[in-house]
């Protein structure tokens, strides 16, 4: 594969698919939420997967407060509700006897303002289903066995050649295919990171017989000697399922992650015995590692999720960071191309999403070592911080805050806009769907005359979670621009979007 070649407009094999707007690298998370975003929104994209289904593990299992409103908009929320749960209290396993339980993150309280305070347990393989479902609604699809094996840019696009021998041009490229990414290590991106633990880890998910001695209602932790370990998470699935995730003491070690040696695993290492486990349904070796790449784009590709950060697994933090570099890229790669944005809008992509996966990033690394440091029993309290609800793009060039005098503690631009119901109105029912939304709250000035199609104007009281003024509300959910009145907020709509 290579980053960089002339290309002819037009050429290309037969069969190319010359409607094709974005090319998205991936089906996991990050693609498939991408791809769901700029289908609702009009743009034509092309998701091409290299493996010939789903991924079919429980990996990333915890969606977390702001991603759960992510997918809220994206209407596949009541889904994921009946399909997880909320994640059960810990119970340490000593001499086969049960032992202490606690949370691994104290509950949080659902507020007017927090509609989803807790995170939310749900095997990844299942958030790909229902995001895969909710794709093919909208119209779009996903092309399997399809590998991109080649891609090259010029000016005014990208040029693609698959596995199966299509070559197809699209505007832009969004690689979402992993931490491996084969388009990022094309393109010549260095990623800059580190080995969290240089001990392996093996994860899989297995069913347990009906019968066997383990509950539903706790989330399973065995200590061994040397740093060994073993943990048995219940999955929100059919049957009788858990996830395993198993720590070895010895750096040297080798994981056999053969299903018969995840049972060996399993009997070894619990009271549980090889019979108790019915199925090996998921399995897969890795080491604990942090990087994330110098830089987010290369011309019209551009990196999302695993291909731009890799995170530790401890804390919950990489898919959805993911998840949301899909929601900030969506919404702009969408005003590009139908809206007549200007193509500087797409560098805000990486001046936004970069810092706050770095961020990710440190506080994944410091809860793993944490963790270790504690004897691997996971009781480092996961605080307000992993839920993502307080991260923002207050520095970024589309953040515009027009009062003065604040009180440090108001919301201000670049802020995420938080939910309620000012007016008997809820406001992210208001906020829903592809649009801005421009809210006028216990103030009488004049509003602009937008176009109904592009900005939804809700006037109510003013309410205490914004306060009084005038407040634009990005497609993303994150306030753009505030005032005391409107003056000003045609002109930041009309340079951020160019109409």
């Amino acid at each position: 594969m290579t980053s960089t070649a002339v290309f002819t407009p037009g050429e290309g094999a037969a069969g190319a698919d010359e409607n094709t707007e974005v090319l998205i690298v991936g089906a996991g998370p990050t693609g498939l939420a991408l791809a769901v975003d700029l289908t609702r929104r009009g743009v034509r994209c092309l998701v091409a997967e290299r493996q010939e289904t789903l991924f079919p593990g429980s990996r990333g299992k915890g969606l977390q407060p702001r991603t759960l409103e992510i997918l809220d908009d994206l209407g596949i929320l009541p889904r994921i509700h009946a399909a997880g749960s909320l994640y059960p209290p810990m119970r340490l396993w000593e001499d086969g006897r049960p032992g202490k339980t606690w949370h691994l993150a104290p509950r949080g309280e659902t507020t007017e303002q927090v509609p989803y305070a807790n995170g939310w347990l749900i095997p990844q393989a299942r958030t790909q289903e229902i995001l895969f479902a909710r794709l093919r609604e909208l119209g779009g699809d996903v092309e399997f066995g399809a590998a991109v094996e080649e891609l090259t840019q010029d000016a005014s696009g990208v040029r693609a050649r698959l596995s199966d021998s299509r070559t197809m041009r699209a505007a832009y490229a969004v690689a979402a295919d992993g931490g491996r990414s084969t388009v990022r290590r094309a393109l010549g991106i260095p990623m800059t990171g580190e080995t969290v633990d240089p001990r392996p880890l093996l994860v899989a998910d297995v069913e347990l017989a009906l019968g066997a001695a383990l509950d539903r209602e706790h989330w399973h932790i065995w200590e061994g000697e040397g740093g060994d370990g073993i943990s048995m998470c219940p999955l929100p699935a059919p049957g009788n399922a858990f996830q395993v995730l198993v720590r070895y003491g010895d750096e040297n070690a080798v994981p056999d992650a053969s299903a018969d040696g995840v049972v060996k695993l399993v009997d070894q290492r619990t009271h549980l015995t090889a019979e108790d486990v019915v199925r090996v349904q998921w399995s897969s070796e890795f080491q604990a590692k942090a990087a994330l790449a110098d830089r987010f784009r290369e011309g019209r590709v551009f990196l999302a999720g695993d291909a731009a950060h890799v995170h530790s697994p401890v804390g919950g933090q990489g898919l959805n960071t993911s998840v949301q570099d899909a929601y900030n890229l969506g919404w702009k790669l969408a005003a590009v191309l139908r809206g007549g944005a200007p193509g500087s809008l797409l560098d805000t992509y990486e001046e936004e999403r970069r810092p706050i996966a770095a961020g990710m990033l440190g506080l994944s690394t410091r809860t793993h070592r944490a963790t270790v440091a504690e004897g691997g029993t996971m009781t480092v309290q996961r605080g307000r911080e992993f839920r993502q609800l307080d991260l923002g793009y207050q520095d970024s060039p589309l953040s515009v805050e027009t009062r003065t005098g604040l009180d440090p503690e108001a919301l201000r631009a670049g802020d995420r806009a938080p939910d309620g119901n000012p007016g008997g109105t809820r406001l992210f029912d208001l906020f829903r769907g592809p649009h801005w939304t421009l809210l006028a709250l216990g103030t009488d000035c004049p509003l602009p005359r937008l176009d109904p199609d592009t900005v939804t104007t809700h006037r109510a009281a003013a309410y205490e979670a914004y306060g009084t003024g005038v407040f634009l509300v990005r497609p993303d959910g994150y306030l753009a621009w505030a005032g005391e009145t409107a003056e000003g907020v045609e002109a930041y709509l009309t340079s951020v979007t160019g109409g």
